[in-house]
């Protein structure tokens, strides 16, 4: 059956009711939320046999990101239970959205990832729908992104999916000679430094040459906040798009992010996207509580005291290096990552392996693997415990537990 006969189906449910006997009887409303109150009480964890890890790491995708704010979860569950139009709702979202972040426009995506899709989209088809329909076999010339060589990563295969063929330039000049008439969009990878990162051309300088040439500069920003300033920055310093993650310290639906800048290409990005039913982007749709969650974590995190919580993740530090510190030998310190991203507080520990005959590694594993499963990293001489993303009771948990595997490794 076709969906328009489906549709149209669909005015003849009250008759079929009253043909069998009278109206559909659904669930009264007091059983309905007896019904959902049971289901939440059920321990899926242990029915499915899933192991409960705390997170001492950091905002990990393959650990389940972040944990939403009780705000998130309440903006969920109290959209479950009504029906939205997806475009009105998405236009609606993303309109409070652009305001509260002071741009054109803006819209939910399925993560930074589905993000950087729509975005690389929206530049090669703009609103014609034969180039939409299209991708990601557009006719004529494959359509070219530049792109730093030192920012080539395992996340650009995302811009390819749609077709596109990446330009690898080092430098202004020659990337301002690679540009052409296939051109359509300029993509700057924010990352925090590493042996594989190099940046030969400044954030201000890349979008002097590609506005000189009228090509949209596009900033893949998706674990780049703290702080809360990065969400402004790069619109200020003139990038046309620009996607966060939402399920990271935003702490938002895992699978949402946001995509946002300049209204025209927002709005070419959401006619590659569901609900529309065969653009490049239906499979990466987002359900309406994902986009009223990532709206009230937006609105929760612009809201939040930024320093208070600061402080809080520094006090928690102590805390765990205060317990510690009492085993010889052992001395903590906290760093911050230089960023852009994951630029939060973390504890690393070391200690005299001569002593305390254990490594970072080995702690580590005794900890994922113990009683409860915790998560963090070890590395060389270093044990890197992350304080972030822990609930406020479990600081004392990681503490003991550390303490513990420490002090069954102590020598005389």
């Amino acid at each position: 059956m076709k969906r328009r006969d489906v549709i149209k189906g669909l005015s003849l449910l009250p008759l079929i009711g009253s043909y069998n006997g009278g109206p559909v009887n659904l669930q009264d409303e007091k059983t309905a939320k007896a019904d959902v109150s049971a289901s939440q009480s059920a321990d899926l964890f242990d029915e499915l046999g899933v192991t409960r890890y705390i997170n001492a790491g950091g905002t990990i995708t393959v650990i389940s990101g972040s944990l939403m704010m009780p705000e998130v979860m309440e903006a969920i569950n109290s959209t479950s239970h009504d029906f939205a139009n997806m475009h009105e709702l998405q236009d609606k979202a993303g309109a409070k959205i652009a305001e509260m972040l002071g741009c054109g426009g803006a819209m939910v995506t399925s993560g930074a990832a589905g993000g950087i899709l729509l975005g690389t989209a929206a530049c090669i088809t703009g609103s014609d729908p034969e180039l939409i329909s299209a991708l990601p076999d557009v006719p004529g010339p494959k359509r070219e992104v530049i792109i730093q060589k030192g920012h080539r990563n395992r996340f650009d295969q995302i811009v390819r999916t749609c077709g596109a063929r990446l330009v690898e330039v080092e430098g202004a000049a020659e990337m301002e000679a690679a540009i052409n008439e296939h051109t359509v969009m300029a993509f700057y990878k924010n990352n925090a430094p590493s042996p594989e990162y190099h940046t030969t051309i400044t954030h201000e300088e890349f979008v002097a040459v590609a506005k000189k040439h009228g090509i949209p500069t596009f900033i893949d920003a998706a674990a780049d906040v703290p702080p809360v300033d990065n969400l402004f920055k790069f619109q200020k310093i003139g990038f046309d798009l620009i996607t966060f993650s939402g399920g990271k310290m935003i702490r938002g639906p895992q699978s949402a992010g946001l995509l946002f800048g300049r209204k025209d290409l927002i709005e070419a990005a959401k006619l590659n996207h569901s609900p529309y039913e065969s653009p490049i982007g239906r499979p990466m749709k987002v359900n309406k509580e994902e986009i009223f969650g990532m709206y009230a974590a937006l609105k929760s995190y612009l809201a939040r005291d930024h320093e208070k919580e600061w402080q809080s993740w520094l006090d928690r530090i102590e805390t765990i290096r205060e317990q510690l510190e009492t085993i010889p030998t052992v001395k903590g310190a906290t760093s911050v990552a230089p960023g852009p991203a994951n630029a939060y507080p973390r504890l690393q520990l070391q200690w005299d392996q001569n002593r305390v005959g254990i490594t970072p590694e080995e702690v580590s594993e005794k900890l994922k693997t113990g009683t409860p499963a915790i998560l963090a990293g070890g590395r060389g001489d270093t044990l890197n415990v992350g304080v972030v993303l822990l609930r406020p009771d479990q600081v004392a948990i990681v503490a003991q537990r550390v303490k513990e595997i420490l002090t069954e490794a102590l020598r005389a």
